[in-house]
């Protein structure tokens, strides 16, 4: 049994003096509340990145049937490829089916190697050959594409590493020029671009894509793809906090546990974060879309872990949102903020596919 699947404490109390084996504890069939003026009701979804041995309408219907209000789909090669033949045919397909089943999507355009075949996430926005930029350009804009075609709520994006040899100068001058056209194409599809503050990338941080923002002077549909995880990771704030720092400008939201200091996506029960209390910051401050489970070294258990993750999120919300005021007791140890993170380390490639 993972952490994940354990029950929550029979007896505990929460707030309001409800006992756990009481209905706060039970798994709410909608993780919100629909009255009028109260918390925004979340949706939950799973990241097709975590799914990456299954075909697509076959993870599709995986979460339909499992009860997922959406789907993160990052274009890859096994997932709605970007750069193979008849996109725009394969993408009315994929319309078509996630209407059938009911589900919502956010376009993520995090695959490792859909462009290079050798490089991580390469070209990036920060390459120094101007050329290789201009080809993750066009992957983006593609993606606004078929975000367009597909209904999308946002089109997740991210800045890449700095190359060896950039100033940081030179760095953010690329990723603002080149930021431009991406922005015109989601500005003509009025469609946000989601950007992700990513550990180990020029734009790590939420006063990172803050700096983005500015530089850009502050264009409408640019706004934030907050990953919870990576809150936990390296923010001075608790994720919480962070989700309430954000609101105004958050479009896409991706979950996971997480330990601080270390970038690794981990199972729910697995790391350090303490999740009612984040449910509970995104449902009070109005967020209206997908909040996705992000597992992408996992895809060898995903069916596994995505039926554990979706009952996980129920739990958690349910304790999240009792009708209660105050501060909610989580069934773990609060993730409160550090002073500093540790120095950061990237993860081993653990729980990939072995």
């Amino acid at each position: 049994m993972t952490a994940a699947e354990r029950p929550l404490a029979q007896g505990a109390t929460l707030p309001g003096g409800a006992s756990a084996a009481g209905p706060a504890a039970r798994v709410a069939p909608a993780a919100g509340l629909p009255a009028q003026g109260g918390p925004a009701r979340l949706r939950f979804g799973y990241g097709t990145n975590g799914l990456t041995d299954l075909r697509l309408d076959d993870a599709l219907g995986l979460l339909a049937d499992l009860g997922y209000s959406g789907v993160g789909l990052t274009l890859d090669h096994m997932h709605l490829d970007p750069l193979a033949p008849d996109l725009a045919a394969r993408t009315r397909r994929v319309a078509r089916r996630l209407d059938r089943l009911g589900l919502t999507v956010t376009v993520e355009t995090g695959a490792r190697y859909v462009l290079d075949p050798r490089r991580k996430h390469g070209p990036s926005l920060l390459d120094p050959d101007p050329q290789r930029r201009a080809e993750r350009v066009r992957l983006l804009i593609r993606a606004v594409q078929v975000a367009t075609d597909l209904g999308a709520h946002a089109v997740h994006c991210f800045s890449g590493t700095t190359p060896d040899g950039t100033s940081v100068e030179t760095a953010w001058s690329r990723l603002a020029d080149a930021f431009v056209p991406v922005l015109d194409a989601a500005s003509g599809a009025r469609l946000p671009l989601a950007v992700e503050p990513e550990p180990g990338h020029l734009l790590a941080t939420l006063a990172d894509f803050h700096h983005l923002r500015h530089l850009l002077g502050d264009p409408e549909l640019l706004g934030l793809t907050l990953d919870i995880g990576h809150c936990q990771c390296l923010e001075p704030q608790s994720p919480a906090d962070c989700v309430r720092a954000a609101a105004p400008w958050l479009r896409h939201v991706q979950i996971e546990d997480m330990r601080r200091g270390v970038h690794e996506h981990l199972p729910f029960g697995d790391g350090e974060i303490d999740f009612p209390p984040v449910l509970r910051a995104l449902a009070e401050t109005g967020y209206q879309g997908l909040t996705v489970v992000e597992l992408p070294r996992h895809s060898h258990a995903g069916p596994q872990l995505a039926t554990q993750s979706l009952d996980f999120l129920h739990r958690a919300a349910a304790l999240a949102l009792p009708g209660t005021s105050g501060a909610l007791t989580s069934p773990r140890a609060p993730s409160g903020p550090a002073t500093a993170p540790p120095l950061l380390r990237e993860a081993s490639p653990r729980g990939g596919t072995p």
